[in-house]
């Protein structure tokens, strides 16, 4: 039996150029294709164009070959194997041109000029960016890591430069690694946002927003976006600047649920900004915001409603917005919506009523719209929605079908006189001015009678401005019940409050406003409380008011001093 035949075994395949091979050959092809180039008839003026991009790309490689670490960098050894292949497609070009049997077909030819002429200017463009990074003449070890904290500007500045030039010029494998550093150095750090402002391509980050790029590369950018835009100033004004915000909406518009939501939070955060707001109807966002609010998930929903809220302080767009639907939206939502969702509404239909009396009456002319917004103040315990609430009812009320409404309310105006026993100062001025402007009956005034206590506290605030006045004049509203000017003259600490304020050295309190809670306590003639008034000490502040001839206190010392109590007025002033 003859042995088996035993095949030998294949030759090793010979080990790929390395880097250094792959430049040298491109520099010898380059040097043979530039003159050869010149002896070509046809097609002058492609290989005209050819011949210039030859020699810009050889500049290029000439400046890469004496940068010093030009070796270590992973792009080349894409970059050039790429060009090295272009090179010889345009070799190949140069000897057919020049070969007068070889009869491809005009319009052939020029199609396959033009496609080596792009390729070559998409290679020229990759190298030029690589070279302006800078990355060339930086050792590979600083690429590769992100700087740790403490870490100095310089060397952050030139990893986000590598980080953006990856992303720019490497393959799809680069481009996702390097989306992912930049997320990974944004989330780490915060300040880092402005240097990914200055330093990186902010524009390119914004053309990676199209709906048709690489899916991941999509979602990474529109996440690096919102971190931008939701970091500082300097970062939001890049990237509206750099046309962010249209790439953004389309993406609201056509984007999965998941790239909903993150654009929807960075046109939120775009548009809080004032001087970007108008833009959103350039690009047909009001109805895009619109339709989220109608059916986007929750967390989409409340930043469409945010931004809503943002841009509804821009005249033009208040009335798109009402065009366009938004009132019965936003209504809609003030009762279904999360408690964010919630306060965004009512703070946005707050700012609509305070617009106009066409925006109050669509505002009410919706389905419950100020219900809603009673309804709304009754169950949330936030102070920030409590008071875009009151500042939309304040609106409100200056319809004359609302004031009915909420004069007749009694648990709205308990309400009221509850926020202003214990709510923060702001929410006391708002519900003070609605006390003041409301049409109550007696019963109602005599039904939160507890609260003028707080009311000739908060007379002694000077911020915020106009405070004194509307707690004045709700007094002034409440003290018309008898049995409500009897309650403040039996309440010891208060009766001395609003007598302290008469003394002419309280400058914090203009005198106009305490003479006219007096006026109004003796507006019954109530001889118990000018008794009350007198025993505090009432007389003798209204007499220097009156020898100072401060308006209305002459008036005062006049109802006060009647003939049967002259000499308990003698008395009480001479002790």
């Amino acid at each position: 039996m003859h042995p088996a035949t035993v095949s030998p075994p294949p030759p090793n395949p010979p080990p790929p150029p390395t880097t250094t091979q792959t430049l040298d050959e491109i520099t010898t092809l380059l040097c043979h294709l530039l003159p050869y180039s010149l002896s070509v008839k046809s097609f002058s003026t492609r290989w005209q164009i050819i011949r210039s991009k030859l020699a810009t790309l050889k500049s290029s490689i000439s400046e890469i070959s004496d940068s010093p670490h030009w070796s270590e960098n992973p792009l080349l050894q894409t970059l050039l194997p790429n060009l090295l292949s272009t090179l010889h497609r345009v070799q190949t070009l140069c000897d057919q041109c020049s070969d007068p049997s070889f009869n491809p077909g005009k319009l052939l030819m020029q199609s396959d000029l033009d496609m080596a002429t792009g390729w070559l200017s998409k290679q020229i463009q990759d190298l030029d960016l690589l070279l302006r990074s800078g990355v060339l003449r930086q050792s590979n070890a600083i690429v590769l890591s992100q700087p740790g904290p403490g870490s100095a500007k310089e060397d952050l500045g030139f990893y986000i430069k590598d980080l953006f030039t990856r992303l720019q010029i490497g393959g799809i494998e680069f481009k996702k690694k390097a989306m992912e550093s930049l997320l990974q150095l944004l989330s780490d750090d915060e300040k880092s946002a402005s240097l990914v402002a200055r330093e990186g391509n902010v524009g390119y980050l914004v053309h990676l927003l199209d709906l048709n790029t690489h899916p991941s590369l999509v979602e990474h950018a529109v996440s690096a976006v919102s971190i931008l835009v939701s970091a500082n100033d300097l970062s939001r004004k890049c990237v509206f600047e750099e046309g962010g915000l249209g790439p953004l909406l389309r993406i609201i518009e056509s984007g999965s649920m998941g790239l909903k939501e993150k654009a929807a939070m960075a046109v939120e955060a775009i548009t809080a900004d004032s001087d970007n707001a108008w833009a959103i109807s350039a690009y047909g966002g009001v109805s895009i915001l619109i339709e989220v609010c109608k059916s986007g998930s929750i967390a989409a929903q409340s930043h469409a409603v945010g931004a809503i809220r943002n841009v509804s302080t821009v005249e033009d767009i208040r009335v798109s917005l009402a065009e366009e639907g938004a009132i019965p939206v936003l209504v809609q939502l003030l009762n279904s919506g999360t408690a964010l969702t919630q306060e965004k509404s009512a703070n946005c239909i707050a700012i609509l009523a305070s617009s106009g009396e066409n925006f109050r009456e669509l505002i009410l002319l919706q389905d419950k719209g100020l219900q809603r917004l009673l309804q709304l103040l009754h169950e949330s315990s936030n102070s920030d929605t409590v008071e875009h609430v009151l500042r939309a009812i304040y609106s409100l009320s200056a319809s004359e079908s609302a004031s009915r409404v909420l004069s007749s309310s009694t648990s709205f105006i308990i309400q009221l006189a509850e926020i202003i026993k214990q709510g923060n100062i702001v929410l006391q001025h708002i519900s003070a001015s609605l006390l003041a402007n409301l049409s109550m009956s007696d019963g109602n005034k005599g039904a939160i009678s507890g609260c003028m206590g707080s009311l000739l506290k908060l007379m002694e605030s000077v911020k915020p401005d106009g405070i004194q006045e509307v707690v004045a004049n709700a007094l002034v509203s409440l003290l018309a019940v008898r049995s409500n000017r009897k309650d403040l003259v039996r309440d010891e600490k208060s009766l001395m409050r609003l007598v302290q304020m008469l003394d002419p050295r309280n400058e914090l309190v203009s005198k106009k406003f305490p003479l006219a809670v007096v006026s109004a306590v003796m507006g019954g003639g109530s001889q118990g409380c000018r008794k009350k008034l007198v025993a505090a000490g009432a007389y003798g502040y209204l007499q220097r008011l009156t020898e100072r001839e401060v308006a209305g206190a002459k008036k005062a010392l006049q109802r006060l001093s009647g003939n049967r109590l002259k000499s308990i007025f003698s008395r009480t002033w001479r002790e």
